[in-house]
């Protein structure tokens, strides 16, 4: 009996998702990221949260705004505020998606930046419309390539009504 109730849910679990990655969905999503799982080469310690608000412009196709603080380093003349956009390509409709963004970065010490980037992640559903995606990123520092541009991984979960 196990096993066919989880045969039926890895079969019935692409239909599930597909569902949710169609025109004229709505997304909220906010994530963890840093707990020294991104590195740049200014920063010691990284901690940060951050929220997005999505919509699907086509099927696969998400449009997002975002909102985050960092804090990175000893002290909080490092703390950061972000806001930027971008999207995501859902490949194969199996949660795996592809994604550009662009963000303008703000610090306390005057510090100001513009950081595109990309990310690849997966959306894991947990239910018919929550889910937990984990992301690998990259945003590249327009300021300073070497010492602010990051590598890194940010767990979130997004909720796609």
């Amino acid at each position: 009996m196990k096993k066919l109730l989880v045969i039926l849910v890895v079969t019935l679990m692409p239909l599930v998702a597909s569902a949710q990655f169609e025109q004229g969905k709505f997304y909220s999503g906010a994530s963890l990221t840093g707990l020294n799982l991104s590195y740049s080469g200014a920063e010691k310690i990284s901690i940060g949260l951050q929220g997005q608000l999505g919509y699907f412009i086509a099927d696969d196709v998400q449009l997002y705004a975002t909102a985050g603080w960092q804090h990175a380093g000893d002290n909080l003349k490092n703390d950061v505020v972000e806001l930027g956009g971008g999207g995501r390509y859902y490949l194969i409709q199996n949660g795996i998606f592809l994604g550009a963004n662009c963000k303008y970065v703000h610090g306390a010490g005057g510090y100001n930046d513009v950081m595109p980037g990309v990310e690849v992640g997966y959306a894991f559903f947990i239910s018919r419309t929550v889910t937990i995606e984990p992301v690998l990123y990259y945003q590249q520092s327009f300021n300073d390539h070497s010492d602010y541009s990051k590598i890194g991984f940010r767990l979130g979960f997004g909720i796609y009504l």
